[in-house]
């Protein structure tokens, strides 16, 4: 494996997630994809998992700091990938066992309570079982849940990556 000092490991888990960002807001926007709960739950763990990889940049910290960026960006690259190996779980359900769908979003956030919000975004509905675009047999959520693992082996390396 190519040896990087941590800070550049970071620094390319951060542009990971925001080229995963920037896919993501293409498909929206320019392919007019709109997104489910579950794919929206799924970008803000990448924003926060970016988020943790730009802060570990920009510090830079020594051995201790640089375990715990490691473990933190694992943690939140993991249960982004728990969000996307649901969403892939729910696309490949027989159709009599796709939940119902559910009122948009902005709906929701106005005329239900913040749990229920959270369980919705969370737990997905009948058009997260949609599959919109494939690429070599995976669906977006199968390349999100690879990527998020790669990510979290990139964060997790940072623990035997040697070189300071």
């Amino acid at each position: 494996m190519i040896q990087f000092k941590a800070r550049t490991w970071f620094f390319l888990g951060f542009l990971s997630c925001f080229a995963m960002l920037a896919m993501g807001a293409y498909f929206q926007f320019v392919e007019e994809m709109e997104p489910c709960p579950l794919c929206i739950s799924q970008r803000i763990a990448i924003l926060i998992t970016g988020i943790t990889f730009l802060i570990a940049t920009l510090h830079n910290p020594a051995q201790k700091g640089i375990q715990r960026y490691a473990v933190l960006g694992a943690v939140f690259a993991l249960a982004g990938s728990a969000i996307s190996a649901r969403h892939v779980w729910l696309q490949n359900l027989p159709p009599e066992e796709v939940p119902e769908c559910s009122p948009g979003l902005s709906y929701i956030f106005e005329n239900f309570p913040l749990s229920e919000t959270f369980k919705l975004m969370l737990s997905g509905t009948g058009e997260c079982a949609d599959v919109l675009w494939t690429l070599f047999g995976l669906s977006i959520p199968g390349w999100t849940f690879l990527a998020f693992i790669g990510l979290a082996s990139l964060s997790l390396y940072q623990l035997i990556n040697k070189v300071q």
